[in-house]
């Protein structure tokens, strides 16, 4: 892993983010805080790392799936972490992940990032972010655990204010290449993972983070991808 990619790793782990428990099934939500980690996390020999997390034969497809379900894109009106403080979502992301910024206030956000540097986890490449017309092209916001999954998985049972606060959870967002994330798409882990496999166990250890968090469900073929990218961890 190269130098800019760990400083990127050190600046994320520093906002670390939060990330809520949900009891399933009922419209009261109970939430207990778990710390996000975007470092490299180590993981104790013989740990099941998807411990508390149900695993299905495979993915449970509903094909009902809307954007709009998740509220509108990057609303800042949410609950999550860094809700409610007067920036959309996308441009809280991009403040956090890029270096390098400077910054325009727009009618979104007062201090939105106007050019930087995006050090992409998933390609491990360099890539210079302009606002402009083309801005949501080179550099984009990926659901580590996609929206139509999670959708599939179990959100589609929750109720709009829980699916509003996943859609714009910190903890479930990064800041990344944009043809990485639209090669990505909605796949979960066992049809696609980061080509830069220096970050296998970063992202295998946030989704899962994030699935446990959320109380969603995980299909086998991604399980066995998820442990096997865990095992690149070191130990801890």
């Amino acid at each position: 892993m190269n130098r800019k990619l760990l400083l990127w790793l050190s600046a994320a782990a520093v906002l670390a983010v939060l990330v809520a428990y949900q009891t399933l099934g009922s419209l009261s939500v109970k939430r207990a805080e778990v710390a996000a980690r975007a470092d490299v996390p180590t993981v104790q020999p013989g740990t099941d790392v998807l411990a508390g997390v149900a695993v299905l034969p495979e993915r449970a497809h509903r094909y009902d799936y809307r954007r709009a379900a998740f509220g509108d894109a990057w609303d800042d009106n949410n609950d999550a972490p860094l809700g409610h403080n007067e920036c959309d979502t996308r441009d809280d992301i991009l403040n956090r992940d890029l270096v390098d910024k400077t910054y325009v206030s727009i009618k979104r956000c007062p201090n939105a990032v106007a050019t930087g540097t995006l050090h992409d986890p998933y390609t491990n490449t360099t890539v210079a972010f302009q606002r402009g017309a083309k801005v949501g092209e080179a550099v984009q916001i990926d659901h580590i655990v996609p929206l139509a999954y999670a959708w599939d998985m179990g959100a589609y049972n929750w109720p709009p204010p829980e699916r509003l606060r996943f859609a714009n959870d910190p903890a479930n967002l990064l800041a990344v290449e944009g043809q990485a994330n639209q090669d990505k798409g909605d796949s979960p882990p066992g049809l696609w993972m980061p080509p830069n496999t220096a970050f296998a166990c970063q992202y295998a250890m946030q989704f899962v983070t994030v699935l446990r968090g959320y109380q969603l469900a995980l299909d086998q073929p991604s399980a066995a991808v998820l442990r096997q990218a865990a095992g690149t961890c070191p130990a801890g």
